[in-house]
């Protein structure tokens, strides 16, 4: 028998709680740690549909990145959907779990499958340090790349991350790029850790206008959109659930969507 637990701890052997930032939630929202698992749904944040997916498929576990509830629930009244969603799962047996900023920092977690897609080679982490227990973490990371024009890097990552629009600064798509810094999610207060590290490109998401100037003949910003940057974060799940409990039933929710739509 597999236990929510024992799914938590393979996660968090990986990515351990204490490498989330201050301001996050990770771990187990709701449920019970030692329910038994039925199946497990993998999405990158939950939803009142995609609860009712668990329910409708018999899956008593949703492993997510982003968490369902980031600020203190004071009431449980159906407001909004936060507490739509929890007052579901409560109600059904669903069991929530998310690994966010831990993930983030994690190594092997979002930033450095963002590498491993791209087809990076000798990446290292960008921003790194040393925990109180002497685990290496840190954010974002940077690697090697085949001379590509940036151009053509952005036609890649657009190919890659599944994305239909990059926001770029002014720098010359004509010039070779051969290293690239990436960070998923809101990554721009490591531009200048990218610059420092040689990147000639960093890849990252939810760029702030005043952001975008004054680079244009330093650094290649590609903003590719939050949801781009992470959603393949349910991979990494996968592979770490497929070696603690190989015959769990695992699937990537259908009513998995990005929230904001380009039009």
């Amino acid at each position: 028998m597999v236990t929510v637990k024992d799914i938590a701890c393979a996660i968090e052997r990986v990515a351990p709680l204490r490498w989330q930032e201050d301001y996050d939630n990770a771990g187990l929202q709701v449920g019970n740690p030692e329910a038994a698992v039925t199946g497990i749904l993998l999405c990158t944040d939950i939803t009142e549909a995609i609860v009712a997916e668990a329910v409708e498929r018999k899956m008593n576990l949703v492993v997510a990145h982003h968490p369902l509830i980031f600020h203190a629930l004071k009431r449980l009244t159906g407001r909004d959907h936060v507490e739509r969603a929890v007052a579901a799962a409560i109600k059904h047996d669903i069991n929530l779990y998310c690994a966010h900023t831990n993930m983030d920092n994690a190594p092997g977690g979002v930033s450095w499958h963002m590498a491993e897609k791209l087809g990076l080679t000798d990446v290292e982490v960008l921003d790194g340090h040393d925990d109180a227990l002497g685990g290496h973490m840190g954010c974002g990371v940077v690697g090697n790349i085949a001379p590509t024009a940036g151009a053509e890097l952005v036609k890649r990552l657009k190919l890659t991350f599944e994305v239909d629009a990059v926001r770029c600064n002014r720098y010359d798509l004509n010039r070779d790029i051969t290293r690239v810094a990436l960070c998923g999610g809101a990554g721009s207060f490591l531009t200048r850790q990218a610059i420092a590290a040689g990147a000639q490109a960093f890849v990252t998401a939810d760029m702030k206008y005043h952001e975008f100037m004054g680079l244009d003949d330093v650094i290649l910003l590609a903003d590719i959109g939050h949801y781009e940057s992470e959603h393949f974060t349910t991979e990494i799940f996968r592979e770490i659930i497929a070696q603690v409990a190989p015959q769990c039933p695992v699937q990537l929710a259908q009513g998995a969507v990005n929230p904001v739509k380009y039009i």
